[in-house]
């Protein structure tokens, strides 16, 4: 891309510089920054980019700014709204790639389904990923921005609000829409479980085509289906075995889990139910666009999990740690503690913290999560929401406790060999803390 394209796009003002130079790749933090790319100035909660311009320059870049410069040096590109502006330049771009986009959205797995789905793409395709997490308005078109010489996208979609996917799908234009599951994220924002299946089905806005694939276990998804002729969709589940993808004899340990779809064995090097699901929609998707079953095989068992998505991590005196401290609400909760459950010859610690956003529906859910605590052995709670864990959960030996610091004082002093210790809770707890002050013991 030209800087003269960028102009045409942004409708932006070329304040200096030469509009037939060639820019590289898109970037919001200068210190990611080098020669030939392209700073964009977003103005965050805590610091305005437009400060940063001229360290930006210095290191080579061309400057989109929503801000008259004090200095006109180097290449400065002026206009309205930059966040608007690196929207529109991703929607143009993704317009002239007539290539497979794969969208993901969901309450809880979007990371992990997306990390999946894109191991078996890429047993066929040159694969563009979400990196992290970036799945709002400006991670988005910065993945997108990233295109190069890959043949097919995959990207991951999140929201708070109404209308933020509905804008995402029309950037991406995808041309196969996942929809993970309906649970009770951002439930405080949207009111009902109903009005967050609404916010979801905003992917379905910038499809192009007619095929959607869904977790059929869902209640709110599978009663889409059923009332729905508009769409092409493919199904996968546990439970519903009328799904187009089922799986059977499942087996799950602490480190993979094994199943059986359609007479063929399906290795995954991470344990939990969940993510069985998670490879289901992997497999449906490959399958889809016409990969051999033994390819998405090795794809699945090949994948790697984005940081502190069940993250696991081995301490020097034997015990585990299960770090899915990236982000939490009832139904990741309450797999994350499937999972604790389900592992063997291991004492079962919880470490649970407040979730965020839930609103009105916050001590309901807290209560239900303490209702899912009757097999493990240890509980320990952090924050005041998750007070309310501890009082509902039905064993003896629980701890509750207001700050990270006081938690891992206690885990030092009961950790044992053979403990499996959980990690979850809302980012903003930063519970990665705690992980990484456990994995030197």
């Amino acid at each position: 891309m030209k800087i003269e394209e960028i102009l045409d796009v942004t409708k932006g003002m070329l304040v200096c510089g030469d509009k037939n130079i060639e820019v590289n790749k898109f970037d919001i933090d200068t210190r990611n920054v080098n020669k030939g790319d392209v700073f964009v100035a977003i103005k965050g909660e805590n610091t305005d980019g437009n400060l940063y311009y001229k360290e930006a320059i210095k290191k080579g870049a061309i400057c989109l700014l929503d801000k008259m410069p004090e200095e006109k040096i180097g290449n400065i590109i002026l206009v309205e709204n930059t966040v608007e502006a690196l929207q529109n330049l991703a929607e143009y771009k993704r317009s002239k790639y007539n290539i497979p986009v794969v969208a993901i959205t969901g309450s809880v797995g979007k990371t992990s389904t997306k990390d999946l789905v894109a191991s078996v793409m890429s047993q066929k395709f040159n694969v563009l990923k979400t990196q992290g997490n970036y799945n709002n308005g400006i991670g988005l078109p910065l993945t997108i921005l990233r295109l190069k010489n890959e043949d097919a996208i995959v990207v991951e979609m999140g929201m708070n609000h109404f209308g933020e996917i509905s804008l995402l799908s029309k950037i991406a234009k995808p041309t196969v829409a996942v929809i993970t599951n309906i649970g009770t994220a951002h439930i405080g924002n949207l009111g009902s479980r109903e009005n967050i299946l609404k916010a979801k089905l905003e992917i379905l806005d910038g499809l192009q085509g007619n095929t959607v694939i869904i977790n059929n276990d869902n209640d709110l998804l599978s009663k889409w289906k059923n009332e729905n002729n508009k769409y092409n969709v493919i199904t996968y589940g546990i439970a519903n075995k009328q799904s187009d993808y089922v799986a059977e004899n499942i087996n799950s340990y602490e480190d993979k889990s094994e199943f059986e779809t359609n007479n063929t064995k399906i290795n995954v090097p991470v344990g939990g139910e969940h993510f069985v699901l998670n490879s289901l929609c992997a497999i449906a998707v490959g399958k889809y666009f016409d990969i051999p079953m033994e390819k998405i095989q090795e794809g699945i068992s090949k994948f790697e999990l984005t940081k502190k998505r069940m993250e696991i991590d081995n301490t020097k005196i034997g015990a585990i740690i299960i770090n899915d401290s990236y982000n939490a609400n009832y139904d990741s909760m309450k797999a994350a503690i499937q999972y604790l459950e389900n592992i063997k010859n291991r004492r079962k610690i919880a470490v649970l913290g407040d979730m965020k956003e839930l609103g009105e529906y916050s001590e309901e859910l807290h209560k239900k999560v303490g209702e899912l605590i009757e097999n493990i052995d240890i509980l320990i709670t952090v924050g005041d929401l998750a007070k309310t864990i501890s009082k509902n959960a039905k064993i003896s030996e629980k701890y509750e406790f207001n700050s990270n610091e006081e938690a891992i004082n206690r885990i030092k002093n009961i950790i044992q060999e053979n403990d499996a210790i959980l990690l979850k809770a809302s980012n903003s707890m930063n519970f990665s803390e705690i992980a990484e002050s456990l994995k030197t013991l």
